[in-house]
């Protein structure tokens, strides 16, 4: 018996064994909280436009950056300082910037949010840098918060007369709690008389599973499965809305996910699905290696001689050919059979992703192939 089939024998065996003291599959129970969002319940994306000042000469350069000028100008017109002229400005210590926030659910007036600042213009670092006033708004126009404070860069730029070093994205900031919320978005959650439940992964055995949890938890007809992505829930009085969905995404069901194999190809990553089978197939792996070795030989003429100095290549090429392996796998048994079969052979990872491109291309493997 070969090697082969004798780990694919013991494998087979032991997942056997673990079932038989599970007495069920390994399917991992999750919250539902963790594989579904709630309808109105979301964050809103913030952007605006603003300054950082107090740069150490590394912020944009005025005539390569004009609406830099322009709002430096503006700013300082703001704050009573005028009659400017192209002449006067010839600072490189500040940098225009996009602001960008993320406004959780239910903020409330007061409350404050994370920030991040990147580089507009041509400025190298915005490191030391302080940002100014900056209205922050939403896709309908309003401004929902208003971000200030000094930024922290995680990246960071040198540079010399010869050489330069950059480590990270200097042009690239946060700052922590540095948006204060200005105005709430309306929503009354808890005056709704039902939610709907909306899966990340749509699923029509998973939504029906939720379905039924949460008819088993609150009582029948309590929630509906729309299509894969939708359950609608209606405690119908059972429950207030929030002392229910408190209850629904602490319940755990086990989701069901299609049988998926993906391979990173840069790295030699192989991520496989539980559901993954591969029907009855022959696997050979064989490999062709061909060495070519060049030296560079001198040949001079004889002293007190006519002749001329040549340059004489001396080329040899070996081609070596490895024996094919096949190895015959049965019908019906699981990719972590095969993967693991062909790692007791010495299968490298570039050899698996090819064996599993053929064994998908012959029809013989049964899930999604995915190549990253």
């Amino acid at each position: 018996m070969r090697a082969i089939d004798v780990y694919k024998n013991i494998s087979i065996r032991l997942l056997a064994a673990v079932f038989l003291l599970s007495g069920q599959a390994a399917v991992a129970d999750v919250r539902i909280k963790d594989i579904s969002t709630f309808e109105g319940v979301r964050e809103n994306q913030l952007v605006g436009y603003g300054l950082v000042v107090g740069l150490n000469g590394t912020g944009d350069g005025l005539r390569n950056s004009p609406f830099t000028e322009k709002s430096i100008e503006g700013m300082l017109e703001r704050l009573g300082v005028g009659n400017l002229s192209e002449d006067t400005i010839r600072t490189r210590n500040t940098a225009a910037v996009m602001v960008t926030a993320m406004l959780p659910p239910f903020s409330r007036r007061g409350s404050t949010i994370d920030v991040v600042v990147s580089s507009l213009g041509d400025a190298s670092s915005l490191r030391g840098g302080t940002l100014i006033v900056t209205p922050l708004s939403g896709a309908d126009g309003e401004v929902y918060a208003v971000a200030q404070g000094p930024i922290a860069v995680a990246g960071y730029a040198a540079q010399g007369a010869n050489a330069e070093i950059t480590q990270g994205v200097p042009t690239v900031a946060r700052i922590e709690n540095g948006a204060t919320v200005e105005n709430e978005i309306d929503f009354e959650f808890a005056s709704l008389d039902s939610v709907r439940i909306s899966l990340r992964d749509p699923d029509f055995t998973t939504a029906v599973r939720v379905a039924s949890a949460i008819d088993g938890a609150l009582g029948r007809n309590t929630a509906r499965a729309l299509d894969p992505t939708t359950i609608e829930v209606r405690p119908y009085g059972k429950l207030d809305l929030m002392s229910a969905m408190s209850e629904i995404e602490n319940l755990t069901i086990a989701p069901d996910q299609p049988a998926r194999v993906v391979i990173d190809a840069r790295s030699g990553t192989i991520v496989m699905g539980a559901n993954v089978r591969i029907s009855e197939v022959a696997v050979s792996q064989g490999g062709l290696t061909v060495l070519v070795k060049e030296q560079i030989e001198v040949s001079q003429p004889e002293p007190i001689s006519i002749g001329e100095t040549v340059v004489v290549p001396q080329t040899e090429v070996q081609v070596q050919e490895k024996q094919a392996q096949f190895s015959i796998l049965q019908g019906d048994v699981s990719l972590r059979v095969l993967v693991d079969g062909l790692n007791a052979i010495g299968v490298t990872a570039s050899q698996t992703t090819s064996i599993l491109q053929a064994i998908k291309a012959a029809g013989a493997l049964h899930a999604d192939l995915e190549i990253i």
